[in-house]
């Protein structure tokens, strides 16, 4: 789907990638509903698209249910009629081992990154049924299919919103919905201390892995869907992750869990 005149809803818009797509679907020439539940991190993207009314900025908690089904009227009135969704809102939990790992992160990971997408999918998709050509997308992650010790409900949470998107899929494929899963390896972003997570004491020592920037993140995404790809890789890592995984997964799990021994040596205080 070209996003060129379609309007775009962008959860997490405020900042990080969520910013960037949505300074990107400006430059492409669509109209965007920027979401994210800071009102300032939404002026601040505001103040760099420069883009009249076709940028509206709706301050939402995305796990609030009821809040996000209030949310598609707005949106109407802002820009007409509604094109695609893209579901990047997200936070990690705390460098933790489960075992370690209070109940109350959990809950709100789970909350954010499988709930709020669900309840975005369900408040949207009707809408976007009605139109002559729509899209979704949805943000997991690489730690979505290759776990990472310290981040092991972060990444049941985006295995979740995976098989989510690809079980939508398989529900659309005779309508004009088209459906994408994004799996993004290290982005550059501000992720961590967005999440209100403290970065592990020994983070500084563990093995920098290959970072993608969050401009170039946010055109791999975007390039993505306009070719309605169902899964799109971000990154190197990411890439590269999925083959390991797939052809040595005892191999691969381990060379990782060395990689982040470090970080989980000591003990972690969650944010």
């Amino acid at each position: 789907m070209r996003v060129e005149g379609k309007t775009v809803v962008v959860t997490g818009g405020g900042s990080g990638m969520g910013r960037e797509l949505v300074l990107q679907l400006l430059t492409r020439g669509a109209r965007v509903a920027a979401v994210d539940v800071l009102p300032a991190a939404l002026q601040e993207t505001a103040a760099l698209a420069h883009a009249g009314d076709r940028l509206s900025l709706h301050t939402v908690d995305i796990t609030d249910s009821a809040a996000v089904a209030a949310l598609v009227d707005v949106v109407r009135g802002a820009h007409g009629d509604v094109d695609a969704v893209i579901n990047n809102a997200g936070i990690i939990q705390p460098f933790v081992p489960v075992n370690d790992l209070d109940l109350q992160h959990i809950r709100r990971v789970l909350d954010v990154n499988l709930m709020g997408t669900l309840y975005m999918v369900k408040a949207f998709l009707p809408v976007l049924l009605e139109r002559p050509e729509a899209h979704i997308a949805n943000v997991s992650s690489m730690g979505g299919f290759f776990p990472f010790p310290g981040q092991s409900v972060y990444g049941a949470s985006k295995a979740a919103v995976k098989l989510l998107t690809e079980g939508l899929y398989a529900e659309l494929l005779d309508t004009r919905v088209g459906v994408s899963v994004i799996m993004p390896g290290a982005v550059s972003t501000a992720i961590t201390e967005n999440s209100g997570v403290a970065a592990p004491a020994t983070a500084g020592e563990a093995p920098r892995m290959p970072m993608t920037s969050a401009p170039r993140a946010a055109q791999i995404m975007l390039d993505g869907i306009e070719r309605n790809r169902l899964y799109i890789f971000v990154g190197k890592d990411a890439r590269l992750m999925n083959i390991a995984i797939r052809l040595a997964p005892r191999p691969a799990i381990g060379f990782i869990q060395k990689q982040m021994r470090s970080m989980l040596s000591r003990e972690s205080t969650p944010a």
